[in-house]
């Protein structure tokens, strides 16, 4: 397959800059996901992790070692209100759904999406998936009274969606979600 190359750690798929390698895994932009560069990977021993962002991290000049070194980052879950619920509950800022009915409770929602992300910052997932969706989701575009969960092996982070800011918040999770996806 002359068209996927690897040099100096760096993945090339047609020329674009793809991913980079990290010991036997491939740490590949989630636009690049296809059959062939699967079998490419695959070829090579190369354990292949799809992630959004790195194309673009790639072409601003950062390089693996610099990606490497930056934060780890966290599994993200997007929760979006069931449309069942009541909706006066929807698109409400977060002092208003206190007021007019509690907490943010885990069974008025549902995950929209679960999955690696290239941030942990809630704001620049918000800023990006307002608009466009990445692989994976099955939600509406983020608006105000989604939750944005940031989790690892240590825990999770909830980010309510206010007017214009995040507000970290408590949702506390059934047993069975918070084990979810946390396998090591």
């Amino acid at each position: 397959m002359p068209g996927i190359t690897l040099k100096n750690g760096l993945i090339s798929y047609y020329g674009n800059p793809a991913g980079y390698t990290e010991r036997e895994k491939a740490v590949v932009d989630s636009i690049f996901q296809s059959d062939e560069l699967s079998a490419w990977l695959k070829s090579r021993s190369l354990k292949p992790q799809w992630t959004d962002g790195v194309m673009e991290r790639l072409l601003a000049g950062e390089r693996p070692g610099s990606i490497e070194t930056a934060a780890p980052l966290k599994t993200v879950r997007i929760w979006q209100l069931k449309p069942d619920v009541d909706i006066h509950m929807k698109f409400i800022p977060y002092e208003e759904m206190v007021r007019k009915f509690g907490e943010p409770s885990p069974e008025d929602y549902r995950i929209a999406y679960d999955g690696q992300l290239d941030t942990n910052d809630p704001e620049t997932i918000y800023e990006r998936y307002s608009i466009r969706q990445p692989r994976g989701f099955s939600g509406n575009p983020l608006s105000m009274s989604d939750i944005i969960e940031l989790y690892n092996a240590d825990g999770s982070e909830f980010y309510y969606a206010d007017r214009k800011v995040f507000r970290q918040i408590k949702f506390e999770l059934p047993e069975h979600i918070q084990t979810m996806g946390m396998s090591m």
